[in-house]
């Protein structure tokens, strides 16, 4: 199929190879054979610091979010030292409890892209082989793109007639904080017990509260889930996957419109001007939350829905920690209407259209990396005409790929033959611009910079490890033809 390149790389998805032993699934870029997956080892060790180091990331997490919100509201964005508890507590106590209004609000969204999420069309594709469903498939009703058009034509409509202010979540940010905060925690704390429920015997219900990989520590395996594919309604589309819907439609859609909601309110407090941080913020969130959005077929192929499973992690941070961590800036936009990009105009212009070709390489990487894998697995599907943006080589004809005696191959072309995780590379630069259209008077705005970089590098390392076992010698072969991991001739 087009012969061998640089040293065993092979030309053309088109014809995959033969998995070995019945096949095996994953990979770092690869596709998916057979009825087994390698996402899910069953001697795979303790992350994060086992039992101990994730009740600290529980804690950390709560303890994270709320200390934001109190620099932001009560210390100017500027770091502090926590000594006037009572202070805080007291604040906190009339500024960020819930009332009906908010969790009322707050129901009515998740409600809505719940049924979004049931009754709109989208591109129908099975995920990759479920191993401890004896290979079975699950499919996927990808209609984000969908959702995420109705959505923002609902909020459009109730602003704009009136009804429902768009400045309303600014305004309630901090009870909005912990309504998110108790939801996560609930969701995550009802999945994982249901996984301790007695299984109803048939198709509809294979899977889909299924305790798999569990270490017998309740803390470390309501950390990490319990069940791999928590879903209402079966293995087939029509069903809601409530992993993939939380990380695609809740996370990304609740971020924009916290966003917008900012921005939307400094907009009727300063006349109508905005500025061009709040422009930039605006740019990049649309643009995040629509490539999730239109890529959705892409996720059923990737770490986080194939291998981890649906726990405190994943739950938490999907529901709470994104909406919250990522939306911090546009906060303190609001709350500094000096704050601007370090060199004026000039400078933000530059770091607009910087922005822009990130994202364009992020975005395409994404495409390139994940529609390999589906061509490989046979469910590829083009998107409509009409889903936007579609960006110009965002599949790699006849790629180079390595093939491995694992039977899924490694992709060493495209952008991916200059970093393993040139894609993460992106997302730390799109934090970097989230921290300077802030400008430097406080750290704060730089802490998701230095919070994700750290998570990142993290997340790549357990990436290694656990290809580095899979793929044994060919491994070795691909690190050597794609030495570097982030940034292409230096590391």
């Amino acid at each position: 199929n087009g012969g061998h390149k640089n040293g065993g790389a092979n030309r053309s998805p088109r014809a995959s190879p033969k998995p070995k032993n019945g096949g095996t699934n994953g990979g770092a870029n690869g596709g998916h054979n057979g009825a087994s997956t390698a996402y899910a080892f069953d001697d795979e060790p303790m992350q994060f610091g086992g039992t101990v180091g994730a009740l600290f990331i529980m804690l950390f997490s709560h303890a994270l979010l709320y200390y934001l919100y109190l620099s932001l509201e009560l210390h100017g964005g500027a770091l502090f030292v926590p000594t006037e508890l009572s202070r805080y507590a007291a604040f906190l106590a009339e500024h960020a409890v819930p009332t009906a209004s908010e969790v009322g609000v707050y129901a009515a969204f998740i409600a809505l892209q719940t049924f979004l999420a049931l009754v709109l069309p989208g591109l129908v594709l099975p995920g990759l082989p479920v191993r401890s469903l004896g290979g079975k498939r699950l499919d996927y009703n990808c209609n984000g793109w969908a959702a995420w058009v109705v959505t923002q034509l609902i909020v459009a409509s109730l602003h704009f007639s009136g009804t429902f202010s768009v400045e309303w979540a600014a305004d309630h940010y901090g009870a909005l904080l912990t309504t998110m905060v108790c939801t996560g925690d609930a969701v995550a704390l009802a999945v994982y017990a249901a996984g301790f429920l007695p299984r109803v015997p048939g198709e509809g219900h294979a899977g889909a509260f299924r305790r798999e990989r569990m270490t017998g520590s309740h803390v470390y395996d309501f950390f990490m889930g319990a069940s791999l594919n928590p879903r209402f309604g079966g293995p087939r589309a029509g069903g809601l996957d409530i992993k993939m819907w939380a990380e695609v439609r809740v996370s990304w859609i609740t971020l924009f419109l916290l966003t917008l909601s900012a921005a939307t309110k400094a907009a009727s407090e300063r006349g109508g001007e905005v500025g061009a941080s709040f422009w930039i913020m605006l740019m990049a969130h649309w643009l995040y939350t629509n490539a999730c959005v239109k890529g959705e077929e892409c996720i059923i192929t990737t770490w986080d829905i194939a291998h981890e499973k649906w726990g405190w992690m994943l739950c938490f941070w999907n529901l709470a920690g994104v909406p919250i961590l990522y939306t911090w800036n546009c906060m303190y936009l609001l709350k500094h209407p000096a704050a601007a990009v370090p060199g004026g105009a000039a400078a933000a212009a530059v770091l607009f259209v910087l922005y822009l070709c990130a994202y364009f390489v992020w975005d395409t990487a994404n495409s390139q990396k994940n529609y390999f894998r589906l061509v490989l697995n046979g469910t590829y599907k083009p998107r409509p005409w009409y889903i936007f943006p579609q960006l110009p080589w965002k599949v790699v004809q006849k790629p180079a790929y390595i093939r491995t005696k694992a039977g899924t191959p490694l992709l060493v072309d495209g952008w991916w033959k200059n970093a393993r995780k040139i894609h993460y590379t992106m997302d730390i630069c799109f934090a970097l611009c989230w921290g300077l259209v802030c400008g430097t008077t406080h750290f704060l705005p730089y802490f998701y910079f230095c919070f994700f970089t750290g998570f990142i590098t993290h997340r790549a390392s357990r990436d290694h490890e656990r290809c580095a076992a899979k793929y044994g010698d060919d491994w070795r072969k691909y690190t050597q033809m794609v030495p570097y991991v982030l940034i292409p001739g230096v590391w």
